[in-house]
């Protein structure tokens, strides 16, 4: 069994790590354990150095963080705590901090959810806490979850291409916060996909100013430091601030559509992407990151970033093939590694070069006449 409750006593009150908005689905599932729900506070410099003071020195920072999530957690009252987690060494990761956590002498149980999105094991898990839960429940607080997964992904693609342009400063930020909180609280199917229609449409009728030669960049990497907007420094938004039009694609719902029997067939699919880069799998989200860097060279983007956590095997591997893929083609990659100690400011400043760069290089192609300037600065790696 992956649950133990021998050392939860009263009530039980259950929490989780953060990763973007997905808490809300979360909650959503955390709910039908029938305890309360302790949710973490929000991520903060706080959360980053609690995770790192009690984590092995060299451990990714996703690792860090959720620890330093739980450690808030148990703070704020929780004895229950969700882990998840698979693909790479991360799947090893829940015994890791549960060890560590009880040297620090906090008392607590822990459900390990695996089987990727499986209902079946997360049922038989689940029904280990609440023994009341029912298969119908528990397929309905799925189907809600995973609807409410989709449109959150959905509306958060519309912003993340869009908010560049807007007309006026925080329009597009006062509709998805609006969105966010009326989400939380909507466990229907059918009000979710109403709340997710009227969301585009207000989204869609902000007022925009979109310059004919706006920069399109892909973001590709290791999928927590993607969605995890306080662990990348909010690069998407930093990238926006630049007037840059920003599209990712590893996402919750993308996790869901290639999960259990289709998953074969999608990485058999990446890897055709990807040649000749790449000739097999790599592991975790490493195949995607070249394959989708590949795709969207072809489809004519202005370059892409490539986001991993200090040390992350995958994506260490991809970055040869994705440093090949940028020299032969002179298309700008900047690779960005995060751990503990990246500097916000340094990554403002690279990031300033890189759409710089991206500018003179679009300029030259259309024929504005501007100067030069060499792929391999955008392709050198670096924290």
């Amino acid at each position: 069994m992956s649950v133990d409750l021998s050392r939860v006593s009263g009530a039980r009150r259950v929490s989780f790590p953060h990763m973007g908005n997905y808490s809300i689905p979360v909650k959503t599932l955390a709910a039908e354990l029938d305890c309360e729900i302790v949710e973490p506070p929000r991520m903060t410099r706080r959360t980053l150095e609690l995770g790192a003071r009690h984590s092995p020195e060299f451990v990714c920072i996703p690792f860090k963080y959720n620890l330093g999530n739980y450690i808030e957690a148990l703070e704020a009252g929780a004895n229950l705590l969700i882990q998840a987690g698979g693909g790479c060494r991360f799947g090893y990761y829940g015994e890791v901090q549960e060890a560590i956590l009880r040297d620090l002498g906090y008392e607590f149980g822990m459900v390990r959810l695996v089987g990727g999105f499986s209902v079946r094991e997360h049922y038989r898990d689940f029904k280990a806490v609440n023994p009341r839960l029912n298969v119908r429940r528990a397929l309905q607080a799925y189907r809600v979850a995973i609807r409410q997964t989709r449109a959150l992904d959905r509306v958060e693609d519309h912003v993340r291409r869009n908010v560049a342009f807007e007309a006026e400063e925080g329009a597009h930020d006062r509709v998805h916060a609006a969105f966010l909180a009326e989400l939380d609280g909507t466990r229907d199917l059918r009000g979710i996909a109403a709340l997710e229609e009227r969301t585009l449409g207000e989204l869609a009728a902000i007022p925009a100013e979109r310059p004919r030669d706006l920069l399109r960049v892909g973001v590709v990497g290791e999928l927590y430091v993607l969605m995890e907007p306080f662990s990348n420094h909010f690069v998407e938004r930093e990238l926006a601030k630049r007037g840059v039009e920003v599209h990712r694609f590893v996402t919750v719902s993308a996790m869901i559509d290639h999960a259990g029997r289709k998953k074969h067939a999608y990485l058999d699919r990446m890897i055709e992407h990807a040649d000749p880069y790449l000739r097999y799998h790599i592991g975790a989200d490493g195949t995607e990151s070249v394959a989708m860097t590949h795709k969207l060279m072809r489809e004519g983007f202005d370059g892409v970033l490539h986001l991993k956590p200090f040390g992350c095997m995958p994506e260490v591997n991809a970055m040869s093939a994705l440093q090949r893929l940028s020299r032969e083609h002179t298309f700008p990659v900047l690779f960005i590694s995060y751990d503990a100690q990246t500097s916000e400011t340094g990554l403002r400043t690279r990031l300033d070069a890189f759409c710089d760069m991206l500018r003179m290089s679009k300029d030259r192609r259309t024929g504005a006449g501007a100067d030069d300037a060499p792929a391999a600065l955008a392709s050198q790696g670096g924290r």
